[in-house]
């Protein structure tokens, strides 16, 4: 198999600038790269939550819903293409990973929207603050299902 051309971050990073993190990051590029998208993916969450729930006046649970579909449509192609570098051969490897990522992220879904049923709409947080800290768990499960289930690498 071809040696794959640098994505814009490794070229980004190979840059003399980044002295000693430039190797840093190559070592552990997955987790960076998870890292930040994962912390954009969370601020289009918390962004599209926020216009639906306190802009729109939509209920606290649809509202976080419509802020999934928003998140996790960005989260598979940014890990799809920049994290773990998924190879698919045709239509139906895309549409079999499509599903597992969205089957995934449903079930943390599952578990966000527990969090916020109970710390929000029975004990009364704060709103905002039970979504960041929903967000920060939600974040662990979807890397370790996505590296598990989602897009392992394909024995050689």
């Amino acid at each position: 198999m071809a040696k794959k051309d640098k994505d814009i971050f490794d070229r980004i990073m190979s840059a003399k600038i980044w002295g000693p993190l430039g190797p840093f990051y190559f070592k552990n590029k997955e987790v960076l790269l998870y890292l930040l998208f994962g912390g954009l993916t969370t601020v289009v969450s918390i962004a599209s939550y926020y216009v639906a729930y306190k802009i729109c006046g939509i209920n606290v649970l649809i509202a976080n819903i419509i802020s999934w579909v928003f998140a996790v449509t960005f989260a598979y192609i940014t890990n799809k293409i920049w994290v773990f570098d998924s190879e698919t051969n045709n239509s139906k490897e895309v549409l079999g990973e499509i599903f597992k990522f969205y089957t995934g992220r449903l079930a943390t879904l599952v578990v966000e929207e527990a969090i916020i049923l109970v710390f929000d709409t029975l004990l009364h947080f704060n709103s905002m603050l039970v979504k960041l800290v929903a967000q920060i768990i939600v974040i662990v499960l979807n890397y370790v299902i996505s590296k598990l289930f989602v897009f392992k690498k394909k024995e050689a």
